[in-house]
């Protein structure tokens, strides 16, 4: 099984700038996120996603390609440059990486998830906390 990662939507207003960003790194076929330090736990992660937390709420996730050195002493997780939307789950904000087992990943919003992607991201945290997403 597959190991997952959250990160925080550090500078992204809304699920609609994180996909922006996202899309806009298509034409070179990966967006590139900077880090710091690489999760101990890379190996694992063939198959994962990074899942994103943007107003303390998982909103979509973003497949994992790989990882590669950056300069400086850094390095690149290597991503798909699409936010897949999924079933909003409140996590608190944190710092570092947090692992995530496939059977504790929030399941892909499947058909018409059209209604999902412009709600925002705190209103779909308290419908979940409620049940009703």
């Amino acid at each position: 099984m597959p190991l997952s990662i959250t990160k925080i939507a550090f500078r992204s207003e809304s699920a609609d700038t994180l996909r922006a960003w996202l899309e806009s790194q298509a034409d070179r076929g990966e967006a590139l996120m900077t880090t710091r330090y690489l999760p101990k736990r890379v190996e694992e992660m063939a198959g994962g996603s990074l899942y994103w937390i943007l107003g303390h709420t998982i909103i979509g996730r973003s497949p994992i390609i790989g990882f590669r050195e950056a300069p400086e002493g850094r390095h690149y997780i290597r991503l798909e440059p699409r936010l897949i939307p999924v079933h909003a789950r409140p996590k608190r904000a944190h710092q570092g990486w947090r692992y995530l087992e496939e059977k504790d990943a929030p399941a892909d919003l499947g058909g018409d998830a059209e209604g999902a992607e412009v709600m925002p991201a705190a209103l779909l945290g308290e419908l979940s906390k409620l049940g009703l997403v």
